[in-house]
Order: structure tokens, then sequence, then C-alpha cells
């Protein structure tokens, strides 16, 4: 069936309309009606004055007829983490013969990507949200909860309106740091990823590993060793390299995580060293790959 407007009738203004009379994009528009996060007042006055200009109303009722989504939002920081495509994957295996589907989404690291998706996943409707290791300051993230249920995996610190799921990073890395010296090394690589300035009053993983380390260390009478480096492969045959470019290059190197370690596994073989003859290479999280007879990885279980 189609639906004509009478001749004459008023068209409805939507929401291009608006956008256009106040002269900025349909998704500051958006922002405005949602009440988004970090829109400024002079933004929020431009649009409210083009929608009493132009008789705006939003659409919600489909919307209201629709109820919930049955969607979870999941937000990574990216797909080149195993550990994070291992949990996005128990998330979906947790779902399924609930009713829920879920809906994968790569953030990014910098903090405007990441607000970015999450407008987007609000914009969709979901359900709630799961963010694992969120590039979100602590304000945007209580703002957030307030919308919608959220979970955050890997933010660390005591959050009063959403729930976190993390594990002991600190004793991960001191149970690590033991290993290795009851094997008799005493100079350990680590490589450390800056501070993000979001981690103001939630530490990600990366600093309460990093800290761990460190004061692991220092409870041994041991200097400890950090180089900077990502966590990713790249990072790790960056880690790889400069260790080995030092008058006194370390016997053990304890990458963050295992994607890291594969990075200095792959350029230790390549410089013709052996693991562990020559150098002691060790991870963080157990990933399926680390298991695997030809990697064989000596790594920390996040369960």
């Amino acid at each position: 069936m189609t639906t004509t407007r009478a001749a004459g009738a008023p068209r409805r203004a939507t929401i291009k309309d608006v956008a256009a009379e106040a002269g900025v994009s349909v998704a500051a528009v958006s922002k405005v009606i949602r009440n988004a996060y970090g829109v400024s007042e002079q933004m929020r006055e431009r649009v409210n004055a083009a929608i009493d200009t132009l008789g705006y109303r939003p659409r919600t009722g489909a919307r209201t007829m629709r109820g919930s989504s049955h969607t979870i939002g999941v937000l990574l920081t990216d797909f080149q983490s195993p550990f994070q495509f291992e949990v996005a994957s128990a998330i979906a295996e947790r779902l399924a013969g609930t009713g829920y589907q879920d809906l994968l989404s790569v953030a990014g690291v910098t903090a405007e990507a990441y607000g970015r998706r999450v407008d987007a996943m609000l914009d969709l409707q979901v359900d709630g949200l799961v963010l694992i290791s969120p590039r979100m300051r602590t304000e945007q993230l209580h703002w957030l909860a307030r919308q919608l249920p959220v979970t955050t995996i890997a933010l660390h610190g005591e959050p009063e309106d959403f729930d976190t799921v993390v594990t002991d990073e600190a004793l991960g890395a001191e149970l690590m740091v033991d290993h290795l010296t009851r094997l008799g090394h005493e100079r350990i690589t680590y490589n450390e990823i800056p501070r993000d300035p979001i981690e103001i009053d939630h530490p990600l993983s990366q600093t309460v590993r990093r800290d761990g380390f460190a004061a692991a260390m220092e409870r041994r009478g041991l200097v400890p060793d950090v180089i900077a480096a990502e966590s990713s492969e790249a990072g790790g045959h960056e880690l790889a390299e400069r260790s080995l470019s030092r008058r006194h290059r370390p016997t053990a190197v304890f990458a963050s995580t295992d994607h890291t370690a594969f990075g200095v596994l792959e350029h230790l073989e390549a410089a013709g060293l052996a693991v562990p003859g020559d150098v002691s290479v060790a991870g963080y999280d157990n990933v399926h790959t680390s298991s695997l007879s030809r990697v064989s990885l000596t790594t920390v279980d996040q369960s």
C-alpha cells in the first residue's frame, strides 16, 4: 500500500532538514537529540534552534513498537589481538540460545574513534554493551552506563555505574617473574606500553601488568628492564631487536601479551638464536596458538 500526502499539505521536516538549517552534520543532530556525551553547548543551541524553526519531531514510534533489539554490542580495539578475538568468540558462544545476538565492531585505539563506534552502537539501539579494553574517559563511561547496561573487560578500578571483568594482572606478572628467576634469570626485559591519558581512575590491563612486573623485580632486588614497544607482533619484533642490540642483553624476555611474544619468537628465529637455549621467552594471556607444539610458549593463563 502506498500512502500519499494531500496536495498542499506541509512536508514533515526530517533530520536532514535540521542538519541543513543548523549547518551541521546529520550525526551532530543525532547526538543532540540523544543527549550524547561530548556535544558542545554552542552546537546544542544551534541544533535546538533549527528544530524549533522547522517544527521537527523525531520519529520515535518505530523504536517504541519494537522494544528490545535483542542485540548486545561488543567493541574491540582491533581484530589482530588473539585475546580480544577469543573473548568476542566466547561472548558469541555464551549468547547462543538466549534469544540475543552479538553485534561486533572494531573501535580502534583512539578515544575519538572509540566514541564514534559507541555512538553508532547507540544509534543501532543495542540492549547492552561489552567494551574490551575501552578507550573512554571515566566521565564518558559513567554517562554511557546511565543510558544502558555496560560491562567492561580489562579495565581495573572500582566503577559504580557499570560492571567490569578483570583478573589479578599484578599477581600474574609476579608469577611469571617468580618462574623466570627460579630458572636463574636476573636480566629480564619487559615491553612497556605508554600509559593512556584516559587511565585516570580506571587503568587498563597493560598498565597493571607493567607495574606488577616492576614491583616483582624490585622485591627480588633486581632492576626492572622495560622497553617501550606496542603489544602486537610488530611490537614483539621491536622488543627483540632492541633487546639484542644491548651490550648486556637479557637472558629472558617477558612479553606483555602472547601476540607480542610471537613477534619476539619470530625475530629470534630469524637471528639464529635458540629458545630457550639462548634466550627464554614468556608471554601473557594463554591464547590458543601459544599451546601449539610448534610454538609451545610459556605464558600466564588469564583464568
